[in-house]
């Protein structure tokens, strides 16, 4: 399951651009908390530990509060610079032990199939519904001794107990395909190194 990390909050007084860097250049990450019906909280966070946490898939995150209190969140978005992948802002979800959250959990594939052949993946991730503080961190799917045409649907994948599917169960998750031959793999080869033929020109009526 998702092991739960802790963050310690700082109050965010100032807003806007100027402001929202002047906190990154404190090493630390502007972001907002939102609650369903409550109004949402603007806090700074650690840069440095929130970069790692936020490392993890559905990171469980502890947020002690400026005010002494205690508050579990999940990340919402997370936004980062496109150069450097430097965490800019993040949106945090408040939750609470015992609720039920919607999260997309990583699927990993395990195991060997039968033979040489292909593996096509269509899906990375599963949306399941489970309780907020027992969210696994992956789903493994094997594909173990499987052979050409076997096909793994999201309904098939088995989910841990006391999470519950909330995705289309008939998507294709992987399937096995035959390994084109090296014969295949040749002619499809010459194919595309086979120069264009030169079409001839056609008589006809010309203007002058």
């Amino acid at each position: 399951m998702v092991e739960m990390i802790k963050l310690n909050a700082e109050a965010r007084e100032e807003f806007g651009k100027g402001a929202a860097r002047r906190i990154r250049r404190a090493h630390k990450i502007p972001a907002v908390m939102y609650v369903n019906g409550g109004e949402p909280k603007h806090i700074t966070l650690p840069g440095h530990e929130s970069m790692l946490a936020l490392r993890q898939a559905n990171a469980l995150l502890s947020i002690q509060l400026p005010d002494g209190t205690e508050q579990l969140a999940l990340p919402k978005q997370v936004q980062r610079h496109p150069v450097t992948n430097n965490l800019e802002h993040v949106d945090l979800l408040m939750v609470f032990r015992g609720e039920r959250v919607t999260v997309q959990i990583p699927v990993i594939i395990t195991g060997e199939p039968e033979g040489e052949v292909l593996i096509n993946t269509e899906r990375t991730e599963i949306t399941v519904k489970a309780e907020a503080t027992n969210i696994p961190a992956h789903i493994a799917v094997s594909i173990a001794g499987l052979d050409v045409g076997a096909q793994i649907l999201v309904g098939d994948v088995v989910l841990p107990d006391d999470v519950e599917l909330d995705d289309d169960a008939e998507a294709l998750v992987v399937s096995i395909n035959a390994a084109a031959s090296v014969e295949d793999m040749l002619e499809t080869a010459e194919g595309e190194e086979a120069p264009a033929e030169e079409e001839e020109p056609v008589e006809g009526d010309t203007e002058e």
